[in-house]
């Protein structure tokens, strides 16, 4: 067995491999790691203050919430396309379909109905046919 043959995450970076078969712990590189303990560094390239850095990065879940949405609830896969414009209208279609996801749920919680998301979209592909009421003009807002 040699070094590469294992992966370096966890706990198996602190194995040192010796002859064929010999693991034991590498110390040193335990103590080293213990140093950072507790600690958590941000690299960037960007001009913000650490302030912001800090804050944008605290917000991150909210785009892996979306792409989670997005990959499961939303079912939307990658297509390749070879022209801009094929390109543009499906990034325009996803970001559409997204949008509507979060204005229902919106609506669920606006409403403070008890109804998830999920559930309201299997609800909504039993429906052949519906008909809309709009009050009001619209087109000055």
């Amino acid at each position: 067995m040699i070094k590469s043959s294992i992966n370096n995450r966890g706990y198996n970076k602190y194995l040192k491999l010796e002859g064929e078969i010999n693991i034991t712990i590498d110390h040193k590189k335990f103590a080293e790691d213990a140093a950072w303990d507790g600690l958590k560094g941000y690299l960037t390239n960007t001009t913000l203050s650490k302030h912001d850095i800090i804050s944008n990065y605290g917000q991150l879940w909210k785009i892996e919430k979306a792409f989670r949405v997005s990959k499961h609830d939303l079912k939307i896969r990658p297509i390749y396309h070879r022209l801009q414009k094929r390109i543009e209208a499906h990034i325009t279609i996803n970001f559409v379909v997204y949008k509507v996801y979060k204005e229902l749920e919106r609506q669920l919680k606006l409403k403070k109905t008890k109804i998830s998301c999920e559930h309201a979209i299997e609800i909504a592909k039993s429906i052949y046919a519906i008909e809309l009421h709009i009050q009001g003009d619209f087109a000055t807002k």
